[in-house]
């Protein structure tokens, strides 16, 4: 069972990334675009090209939903369709040149503003997050 102490640093984290991500999501870079969108394509720049089931475990969502998300996509130019190398039944998805574009491009913006937020902590507050950051993956990937 966790402490008070635990239980009320969870709330203060939640609070904070919620509040954190909503302002990055403003910097995206292109919002027609829906977030689920977004992540499917920056799986699969991080993971390179994978079966529309594969996509759609990494993703957490069923495969009709994300045979959909990825209609959009290709339908945008942002992913290309490949035969499978070792099923001719199954075919993979690659992020396409413009895909990869416009993933730079987000990331890029997001960056910046980061960045920018990051110039306002003093020297001792900036090492702390330094620190947390590693944590905070840790915590993200359990």
């Amino acid at each position: 069972m966790p402490s008070a102490t635990q239980t009320a640093l969870a709330s203060t984290l939640r609070l904070s990334v919620m509040r954190l991500a909503r302002r990055m999501r403003a910097q995206r870079a292109d919002t027609m675009l829906t977030l689920s969108q977004l992540a499917a394509l920056a799986t699969l720049d991080r993971h390179g090209a994978l079966s529309p089931g594969e996509l759609a475990a990494h993703e957490k969502i069923s495969p009709p939903s994300m045979t959909r998300l990825l209609g959009v996509l290709e339908a945008a130019g942002l992913v290309v369709r490949t035969a499978h190398p070792t099923d001719g039944r199954q075919v993979q998805l690659a992020v396409s040149p413009d895909g990869i574009a416009l993933l730079k491009e987000d990331r890029r913006r997001r960056d910046v503003w980061l960045a920018q937020r990051l110039q306002d902590l003093d020297a001792e507050e900036f090492e702390v997050l330094q620190r947390a950051a590693g944590i905070l993956d840790r915590l993200a990937s359990s």
